[in-house]
């Protein structure tokens, strides 16, 4: 009788197992409950999804914390505010800003689709995932799932302080932003495959400080095997810490951040972080112009000098697709005229600012598109360059190197007759979200869109850009530096200004010399 009892009970209990409950379409369960997205045409959006606990009170200027887990169903349908700021995002900002977002092309768990996570720029004091240029739509119908990650920036995202640094268990303080991206890529790892993402094709990319976050996780310990693929859009961190940062040279060691944290606790009137912790975000000076927004060498996060750990192999080898635009130093000046250009770099550069003005010559009245090519080069340009060169020397993995330059034709009587592109303008192409109503956009701009994001998500599909709709574009390496220009048209080429380059990385050299290091630390 028991055995006849047991089996009845044990058949009851198969039979529930496979009569479990079934979602719809737009509802997906996740570590922590289940959400409910909207579905639109062929995709499964879902917005304002949790992946780690607000960083509020106690929990300001610590590490990412575990996402608690909810009850019912939880509505994932709108962007979640942004980050604290000093702008004004379109969906708001909140000290609660740690949440992403998920487009899925996927019907259900079983496809297994690549995956393209976006972390956004804004010089890591600004941004958002809801600015429009961002959305996902487009990249998603090219089969990849798209992510998008928020982090902290400015000072909440960044500050050091000796008093963080000692309550750490890594005696370290700042790269919150940063550890915030990983926690976004762990969850991503645990419950992307509830939307038909593969976990082991994971892809990250980013423009600008999202460009530079990106080769800061390829080079963390802390970022190993959270994802498979990198694209850097002008991005790269490869210059040595300096106390007195310029683009290029932005990074500072733990020390000299937590000098500035002091300096900004006094700032705001108060001389203990418990006091710091009890001012109202919205009252928090924040933005670029005072120390503490921006990442750090902690020796924890980012463990050196980027050019160093690569030089030495100590990176996450993974394929990397890296680039820059062709006239970003329009975004970032270096003086009005041509006497101020000169005077500006003989400021920065010292030792070398003369061999830099010949290799990057001013017009007699005007800062001219070589003078211009200074600022891309220190900022973005040398160190997209030193990247693609330092892993195909010392890697496994491929790097492809591209060049964007498309902009319209200006008469030779313009003012913008020497324009090239400027900083940010590729974004728009990649996410295949350029504004149509422009009477500048032509036939070129909406091809050259299609083509870059075919390229971005064959990379995330097959670790290199390459399918039959576009052209060919082969690796670098030390024997055929090829560079894939991006313009009217696609075609490999050479190294952009390689001779100018030469001369910045003559400058990079000595800066991380003993010599060089004191010059500019002293």
């Amino acid at each position: 009788m028991k055995k006849v009892i047991f089996a009845i009970f044990f058949f009851f209990v198969l039979l529930l197992s496979s009569c479990s409950v079934k979602l719809p379409s737009n509802q997906v369960e996740v570590a922590e409950g289940i959400l409910e997205g909207v579905v639109v045409d062929d995709l499964r959006v879902f917005k304002g999804i949790p992946f780690a606990a607000p960083p509020v009170g106690d929990l300001r200027w610590k590490a990412p914390q575990p996402l608690e887990k909810w009850s019912g169903v939880k509505l994932a349908i709108d962007y979640a505010p942004a980050p604290m700021q000093g702008g004004n995002p379109q969906s708001g900002k909140s000290e609660d800003c740690l949440y992403l977002n998920i487009w899925t092309p996927a019907k259900n768990s079983n496809d297994k689709v690549p995956v393209l996570v976006w972390i956004y720029g804004g010089g890591f004091s600004f941004g958002s995932t809801s600015d429009p240029v961002h959305n996902g739509e487009h990249l998603a119908r090219k089969g990849v799932v798209l992510v998008s990650i928020a982090y902290r920036v400015g000072q909440l995202g960044f500050l050091a302080h000796p008093e963080l640094s000692a309550e750490s268990s890594s005696n370290t303080s700042g790269n919150y932003g940063l550890l915030d991206m990983i926690a976004g890529l762990e969850w991503i790892q645990k419950n992307i495959s509830s939307f038909g993402g593969d976990p082991d094709q994971v892809t990250i990319f980013g423009e600008s400080a999202g460009g530079i976050a990106v080769s800061m996780l390829c080079a963390s310990p802390k970022a190993n095997g959270l994802f498979h693929g990198a694209i850097s859009q002008s991005g790269g961190s490869f210059g040595p810490t300096r106390k007195t940062t310029f683009p290029g040279e932005n990074m500072k060691t733990l020390p000299m951040a937590e000098e500035d944290g002091l300096e900004y606790a006094k700032m705001v009137g108060v001389s203990s972080i418990e006091d710091l912790r009890q001012v109202d975000a919205e009252k928090l000076p924040q933005g670029m112009g005072m120390g503490g927004a921006w990442p750090i060498v902690d020796g924890y996060v980012v463990p050196d000098d980027q050019f160093k750990l690569y030089e030495s192999g100590k990176y996450n080898d993974v394929p990397v697709l890296i680039g820059y635009n062709s006239d970003e130093g329009l975004s970032f000046p270096s003086g009005n005229t041509p006497d101020d250009y000169i005077n500006s770099v003989k400021n920065r550069f010292g030792p070398f600012a003369d061999d830099l003005i010949e290799a990057y010559p001013p017009g007699d009245k005007l800062v001219t598109r070589s003078a211009r090519n200074l600022m891309r080069d220190a900022a973005f340009g040398w160190h997209t360059w030193s990247w693609a060169r330092l892993q195909s020397e010392t890697g496994k993995s491929k790097a492809y190197l591209y060049y964007f330059d498309q902009h319209p034709e200006y008469p030779k009587d313009s003012p913008q007759f020497d324009h090239g592109t400027p900083h940010g303008v590729d974004v728009a192409y990649v996410f295949k979200n350029i504004d149509t109503t422009n009477p500048t956009i032509s036939k070129s701009d909406l091809e050259i869109s299609d083509i870059m994001s075919t390229y971005w998500t064959n990379f995330a599909k097959y670790g290199h850009p390459n399918s039959e709709e576009v052209p060919e574009w082969q690796s670098f390496t030390e024997n055929n530096p090829v560079v894939m220009h991006l313009g009217p048209a696609a075609k490999l080429g050479p190294v952009p200004d390689e001779n100018s380059l030469n001369v910045m990385d003559k400058y990079f050299e000595w800066r991380r010399s003993l010599e060089g290091s004191s010059w500019a630390n002293d």
